[in-house]
């Protein structure tokens, strides 16, 4: 919905999430991760004994720049999951450059302000996620409650399943099953940019006893070169400055997340 990708592109993406995750085991484990690295097919690395675990499959790529892809991760079956993978890569950082601009001039900024701070060389990493029937949903969650350290996340739904829940004043709402739209949701570092203005939500996703679910999220992280900090226009006397200047945000983001903790924490003056 007004984002310029087709509904019959968006059908192809979803239909082959769909055929990874049938594959056989002994397929999908040719694309699995390698010990301390994030990239690849498995579920969530372990980092503590105390962890709690999501009830999830995933496939994590990163997809942009070119150069840091890890190409024996990309699954080649089934056939055409890479180059049409690539595709939607490209039509998403179109995505993305509009919507930094416009956020930009929403709250009467130069247009680029928030992307010259993501920078040129912004990292997409997708997560392609399958959620299995779960015997216990009043047990076990999807994926535990959190807020997105990335600067936005472009998500594209189960078309037909409900999972995903956004808290707001203490109490769990709902995400609805929009057709042909990818849900944009906004991440710690466009916090720390708006200077609070613009709130990273926390959110879960819960599971289902007799459906399973997938689900492709992009997460649209600034270059590991950039300083990450309020925009000059939104701090002054009247809203003072709320947040440190950040570098490598992930990084530690992912260290927060597997503990149950809220990064932006570490970000507050």
């Amino acid at each position: 919905m007004n984002h310029g990708i087709t509904e019959e592109f968006l059908d192809k993406i979803y239909k082959l999430t769909k055929q990874f995750f049938a594959l056989p085991a002994e397929e999908k484990q040719k694309c699995a991760r390698e010990t301390g690295n994030i990239q690849g097919y498995g579920n969530d690395m372990i980092l503590s004994d105390n962890q709690v675990l999501d009830w999830i499959d995933r496939l994590f790529l990163t997809t942009y720049p070119q150069d840091k892809r890890q190409l024996q991760f990309w699954p080649q079956v089934p056939v055409g999951f890479s180059e049409t993978l690539h595709e939607y890569t490209m039509k998403q950082r179109i995505v993305t450059e509009k919507f930094f601009k416009a956020m930009a001039r929403s709250l009467e900024l130069e247009e680029n302000c928030f992307l010259d701070m993501y920078g040129e060389n912004a990292i997409m990493n997708s997560r392609f996620n399958f959620f299995p029937p779960c015997p216990r949903p009043d047990k076990v969650i999807g994926i535990k409650p959190h807020a997105d350290g990335s600067a936005i996340t472009l998500l594209l739904p189960d078309k037909d399943v409900e999972g995903l829940q956004f808290l707001k004043d203490g109490k769990w709402y709902k995400a609805p099953i929009v057709p042909d739209t990818i849900l944009i949701n906004l991440g710690d570092q466009m916090e720390i940019m708006s200077n609070g203005i613009y709130k990273s939500p926390v959110h879960r996703v819960v599971t289902n006893r007799e459906k399973e679910r997938i689900s492709v999220a992009t997460f649209c992280v600034p270059g590991p070169d950039k300083e990450i900090q309020p925009a000059n226009g939104l701090v002054s006397e009247a809203r003072p400055r709320l947040y440190k200047t950040i570098t490598k945000y992930a990084e530690l983001h992912y260290k927060y997340y597997q503990q149950g903790r809220r990064t932006i924490e570490a970000a507050l003056i």
